[in-house]
């Protein structure tokens, strides 16, 4: 299906497809994917395990290729967008250097990136106040907690200012409280920066708290069942979960993940 691509595009997929080839034969990753990602947006994908989304977000880092179809980032392709620092990537565990402290760990990417000296220290003292780790900067990854270490990998993929921000279901290894205050921080980094978000998650409920767009999935070949547009309001406390419009937005996302069961 054609889209309109606007000014505020940032991502662009039109009839997106990739196939796995391997020893038991062809898997089919993606299939017929259509989405335009507009500025802005905090868009959660959500579906079964094995359904693709991480392997979109994956297409659009250019760490996989699609198979035919059509992706653009900002209009550029997944390759040049990679070269230009178009996005920052959060994975689903920290991936922090155990031997380098915590602004060193911020700091690599500016230090790849060629940065001065002063230019890293501005960015990494920025960062890391906006993630909440302010008097944390010399620890090292082991000597903090599993939400924090995923702070501090935020606050890596801040570090050089991409507008684009994609995160791999960085809090699924997380318990629930943890989650939930994680979760406030993380609107409340997106209200701040005004980044374009991407975040995969197994989590209604976290789906339906964080995003202004859900992409509900079907399992493989993984295929846009419902694309559902939130209309709750900017502030969400987390006790917006109990109300009316949370749960009736919730009742479709799941009426959706279990439609996209049935045509499987």
């Amino acid at each position: 299906m054609k889209q309109s691509i606007s000014k505020k595009t940032v991502i662009n997929a039109e009839n997106l497809s990739l196939i796995f080839e391997t020893n038991d034969g062809a898997v089919h990753a993606l299939k017929d994917i259509d989405l335009n990602v507009e500025k802005k947006d905090f868009v959660s994908f959500i579906g079964p395990s094995g359904c693709g989304k991480t392997t979109f977000l994956r297409v659009v880092a250019d760490l996989e290729k699609p198979s035919s179809g059509k992706i653009t980032i900002n209009g550029k392709t997944p390759q040049t967008a990679r070269q230009d620092r178009d996005f920052g990537y959060v994975f689903q565990a920290p991936a922090l250097l155990q031997w380098r402290n915590i602004s060193k760990n911020i700091s690599l990417p500016l230090e790849i990136m060629g940065y001065s000296k002063e230019e890293q220290k501005t960015r990494i003292e920025k960062n890391i106040e906006l993630v909440g780790l302010s008097g944390f900067e010399k620890k090292f990854p082991w000597q903090l907690s599993g939400g924090m270490q995923q702070r501090a990998s935020i606050a890596r993929a801040l570090a050089f200012d991409a507008d684009l921000l994609l995160m791999d279901e960085p809090f699924g290894a997380l318990d629930e409280i943890v989650r939930d205050h994680l979760n406030e921080q993380l609107l409340e980094l997106w209200k701040k920066t005004k980044k374009t978000i991407c975040f995969v998650t197994h989590s209604i409920p976290e789906a339906v708290y964080l995003s202004t767009k859900i992409v509900v999935m079907s399992p493989r070949p993984g295929r846009i069942t419902d694309i559902i547009y939130s209309d709750l309001p900017f502030d969400r406390p987390l006790d917006i979960r109990e109300s009316a419009k949370f749960l009736e937005i919730a009742q479709r996302v799941r009426r959706g993940l279990r439609e996209g069961h049935l045509e499987n």
